[in-house]
């Protein structure tokens, strides 16, 4: 026993060190969060991943606002897209067992997608090249708010009657959420019972992430889950509104989950429980293009590289919920950040603590010129003439109407759940609006001159294409 004493009294000193020295990085860690300490906050829960080992995890802030219940390690957070590389993972895990290739036509599991005359891939899907429309787009297109109750079925009666792509399957990449949908359907189809009870049972409850679920149920109680908000400048009605989130679908978002389980799924990156060191590779695999060309987005993990140091993740952003996933694979750290605060930049945040915890690995940055700006020009277009475009214009694949109609000297677009916003003439018979779903209208015109149609687009979809409606098409009783 004096031995034994004396032992400690002599490595006292240096157990000290090592014990102020965690205690230095974890103070740092807290540091970057501060600004969610305290009550009647949102927040956000942080996890530093090493060795397949969670070395660092803490909440900040308040899980529900109304209720105070403060956010911890275990606290469940819907997390937005990062969903999809769970969904990727089951679609890899089926191709390993031979009971799908990536390379099938996607109508052979989704007949009632339509048949564009061009063959789309699951591989499409997964490295969103397929050309289809994004789910989130054109619902709102089609009169939605993206706080409505939104089914599996709802996108699947859009998916049916998509009438074009955006473009030819391959061609380019587009982020497609519609995707996503489709492969957790896949996975379903193929694994012969519903999505989430699929994934529970080959991918959640093996790998132990026991809190974790595809949440494809908007009425289903989960104790212990995190509710989203958004600042409020309304002094009225205090600091934080709500930010609902009512969706009922999965494979492209919807995944619950917590800290401690993702802590999980990224040791299953390094030494996989469930699949293989193929299954890895295979997830690391970039998409190709029909030219050539690969892109940084693999299966769901896109690979990226910071301070001379590779890493591969994904974020993810839906109402309020803001998250983000990173793992540095040679150093072996992984880092995350779940917020229910929709203004948190969480992926600003992994990156500080990738900063923090990978400094002695990270190259000095290097001072770069700037690039030199472009040079500015201007749409000079004729003057706007209001009485061409005024009109009701019909959408087939939304079964939508949009109206144009004059307002003073200029044009508004008007639909009967988004109310109206302004028309900016950019160029001929081109507009952009306020609507980030209808940024860019363009007018369609017969041999005559005269307007027959709109194509509009935004960032997910292009060119969708509105028939203009004769003047008397609802006249009479």
């Amino acid at each position: 026993m004096k031995r034994l004493l004396a032992l400690l009294v002599a490595l006292g000193p240096l157990l000290t060190y090592a014990q102020k020295g965690s205690d230095s990085l974890a103070q740092k860690a807290d540091k970057l969060f501060s600004e969610w300490n305290g009550t009647g906050r949102p927040g956000v829960a942080v996890g530093v991943v090493h060795d397949g080992k969670l070395i660092y995890a803490k909440g900040f802030g308040e899980a529900d606002v109304e209720t105070g219940a403060p956010i911890t390690p275990e606290t469940i957070f819907h997390v937005a897209s990062i969903s999809k590389e769970f969904t990727a993972y089951g679609i890899v895990l089926l191709a390993q067992e031979g009971k799908l290739s990536l390379d099938d036509d996607i109508r052979k599991y989704l007949p009632e997608v339509p048949d564009f005359g061009q063959k789309i891939t699951i591989r499409h899907l997964i490295h969103h090249t397929s050309g289809l429309r994004d789910q989130w787009a054109l619902l709102t297109m089609a009169g939605w708010d993206m706080s409505d109750v939104i089914t599996k079925q709802h996108i699947f009666n859009l998916v049916r009657r998509q009438r074009e792509l955006n473009f030819a399957p391959g061609a380019e990449y587009l982020y497609c959420n519609t995707g996503y949908t489709l492969l957790a359907e896949i996975v379903a189809r193929v694994g012969k019972q519903p999505f989430r009870n699929w994934m529970q049972q080959h991918v959640f409850k093996p790998l132990g992430m026991t809190k974790t679920l595809f949440y494809d149920d908007d009425e289903r109680i989960v104790k212990g889950r995190a509710y989203s908000f958004h600042r409020s400048y309304d002094p009225s009605v205090g600091f934080y509104k709500k930010s609902v989130l009512s969706y009922a679908n999965a494979g492209a978002t919807s995944l619950f989950t917590t800290v401690t389980d993702l802590a999980h799924w990224m040791a299953n990156f390094k030494n996989p429980a469930v699949g293989n060191a193929a299954t890895m590779k295979q997830m690391l695999e970039r998409g190709q293009l029909t030219n050539g060309d690969s892109i940084p987005y693999a299966f769901a993990l896109v690979h990226g590289n910071r301070k001379g140091l590779a890493y591969y993740g994904h974020d993810g952003a839906d109402a309020g919920f803001r998250a983000n996933l990173t793992y540095f694979p040679k150093e072996d750290y992984g880092f995350i950040v779940l917020s229910n605060q929709a203004e948190a930049n969480t992926n600003a945040k992994a990156m500080q603590m990738a900063d923090l915890y990978l400094a002695s690995y990270q190259q000095k940055p290097t001072d770069t010129p700037p690039a030199p700006k472009p040079p500015t020009t201007e749409t000079k277009s004729d003057k706007l003439t209001p009485a061409d475009y005024v009109g009701r214009y019909y959408s087939p694949e939304l079964e939508a109407i949009y109206t144009i109609r004059q307002k003073g000297d200029g044009l508004e677009l008007v639909h009967v759940h988004h109310g109206e916003t302004s028309m900016k003439l950019t160029g001929d018979d081109k507009f952009s609006t306020n609507w980030w779903f209808m940024s860019t209208v363009e007018t369609v015109r017969n041999p005559k001159k005269a307007v027959v149609g709109l194509r509009v687009s935004n960032g997910r979809v292009r060119n969708l294409w509105l028939k203009r409606l004769p003047d008397d098409f609802d006249a009479g009783k």
